[in-house]
């Protein structure tokens, strides 16, 4: 098994931490969504058609994600909450043995 960390900021400033496991070869948003994380909303199930499954993944981590897809890029035009340049969808981020331990944010909104 595969863990993700997500990480959640309330808007009082509280940190809520949420350990993910995934299989190889699971989205970080369905790992997320089968855990019952609030922060990933995944209107569209993962069919890259919306931007509610926005995360924002940190450093080593993000250097380590094969570049996002032109239709991943053109979709997180559409986020609620500002990028950064950690900025993914989550049903885009395919786990792998290697990704063990990958830390992100979740943004305050999803909508």
């Amino acid at each position: 098994m595969i863990t993700v960390r997500l990480i959640e900021t309330r808007p009082d400033g509280q940190q809520i931490t949420h350990d993910v496991q995934a299989r190889p070869g699971e989205s970080v948003m369905h790992a997320a969504i089968n855990a019952g994380v609030q922060g990933i909303a995944a209107d569209c199930g993962g069919m890259l058609t919306c931007a509610t499954c926005h995360v924002r993944v940190r450093e080593p981590w993000a250097s380590q994600l094969q570049a996002a897809a032109d239709d991943e890029r053109s979709m997180l035009e559409f986020t609620a909450a500002p990028r950064t340049a950690g900025s993914r969808l989550s049903c885009q981020l395919e786990l792998k043995p290697a990704l063990d331990g990958l830390v992100a944010d979740l943004p305050e909104t999803q909508y």
